[in-house]
């Protein structure tokens, strides 16, 4: 009976989980490449953009990074900028860049020497780099991208045609997902949707909802007035997610947020292996939910709820020899008061892994990631339920609490 009621809670949270999702997908604005025709730097119209990549170790990424930036636009040197600021690399990402630099011979690229951090302020993650890119930059938006990101042909027309027509002063949209080793598939795609849960688009595009924020670090578009008057990443220095902190700052000073599906702009692969996903999520979950251990316990039980639940209700059911004696012994299983309840267990628990193929697909129209291993979704849940733990304790202690082999601390 106890089985019972833990799959009835299950299937009472996977409805309510997937009716939120099916409306976050359903009202998430999408771009319209098509709304960049008339912004075409032959009429003169067309802002020069400043792209800026922050880069450290990232030798694996960097080149066809830069690559996939130049070959997504046909801007020239009078409309584009792409600097990539190397922040004081151990690996060979400096070198990679001006390698490409020396080999492309494109005036557009500008690989940037990053500076030692100041000794006497403490500059969490990418913002030092980001920092020190943006005097070197001309354009009158500046475009945020990671090394990880691949931009598709005309994302950046298409995002500033966007943002001049909808007057948005910080775009930034979640791209298309890439998924390789097993890892990435168990945590990532569930990872998104619950963003998009929690992050519903239209609560985040409404201006009177100034507490509702989010911005996505993998792309993220500044009209440059609007970066200069949050103070820019000076004003977070000190923030790991320093992304979300932005946008914040962008409706608390009264600008126009947007958040849209990019799935047709660009692309991401974040994390390439378990480990690194584990020090990722680790490292923003909790300072992501404004450090409320009420919020990780939450967001573990749901994932507990929604996901291995009902795989672990048929394994007991399966262990216990209950499933077996079902099918064996019907007849005689039909006159015992056990057999509507185990009956009952069994069907609701295959309704629930049916919402797992479901939400999956949902998600799929935002991230343009397939449904491959949606079956696993019980693993990928107790993982995410393990990083939201795991986010807080390291964040509140500090014990392995790193990006990339750099400590990391709290900004108090």
């Amino acid at each position: 009976m106890i089985l019972l009621t833990l799959v009835i809670l299950s299937l009472i949270v996977s409805r309510a989980y997937t009716k939120n999702l099916r409306l976050s997908v359903k009202n998430a604005p999408r771009t319209d490449s098509s709304s960049a025709q008339h912004l075409q730097p032959s009429t003169g119209l067309f802002p020069k953009v400043s792209v800026i990549v922050p880069a450290y170790n990232e030798a694996e990424n960097i080149r066809d990074c830069a690559i996939a930036i130049l070959e997504s636009t046909a801007l020239s040197v009078d409309n584009l900028e792409v600097l990539i600021v190397d922040d004081r690399s151990t690996d060979d990402t400096k070198a990679i860049g001006q390698t490409l630099q020396q080999q492309l011979n494109d005036p557009r690229l500008k690989i940037l020497a990053g500076q030692a951090r100041p000794a006497n302020q403490y500059w969490a993650g990418k913002n030092w780099a980001c920092a020190q890119a943006v005097p070197e930059a001309t354009g009158d938006f500046i475009l945020f991208i990671d090394a990880d990101v691949r931009l598709k042909p005309g994302a950046i027309e298409t995002a500033i045609a966007t943002a001049e027509a909808e007057k948005i002063d910080l775009f930034t949209c979640m791209p298309a997902l890439v998924c390789e080793c097993l890892a990435e598939w168990l945590v990532q795609p569930l990872m998104f949707n619950h963003l998009a849960v929690c992050y519903d688009f239209t609560a985040v595009n409404d201006a009177s909802k100034i507490d509702t924020a989010f911005a996505g670090g993998p792309f993220m578009l500044f009209r440059r007035s609007a970066y200069e008057k949050i103070g820019g990443h000076e004003a977070v220095a000190g923030e790991i997610v320093e992304d979300v902190e932005l946008a914040r700052r962008i409706k608390r000073a009264g600008l126009k947020l947007g958040l849209y599906s990019g799935s047709n702009l660009a692309s991401v692969r974040m994390y390439r292996s378990w480990s690194a996903l584990w020090e990722g999520w680790t490292k923003n979950l909790y300072l992501g939910a404004k450090r409320s251990w009420g919020m990780m316990i939450y967001m573990a039980a749901i994932m507990l709820f929604l996901y291995p639940m009902p795989w672990l209700a048929l394994g007991i059911l399966l262990a216990n020899g209950e499933i077996a004696h079902l099918i064996t012994n019907h007849q005689l299983a039909i006159s015992n008061y056990q057999f509507p309840i185990t009956l009952l267990t069994i069907c609701l628990s295959a309704i629930v892994i049916w919402y797992h193929y479901t939400l999956r697909s949902l998600g799929a129209q935002i991230s343009d990631c397939s449904t491959k291993y949606w079956w696993l979704g019980g693993l990928g849940g107790a993982l995410i339920a393990a990083i939201a733990i795991g986010s807080a304790i390291k964040t509140e202690t500090g014990w392995g609490w790193t990006w990339r082999g750099r400590t990391l601390q709290i900004n108090n």
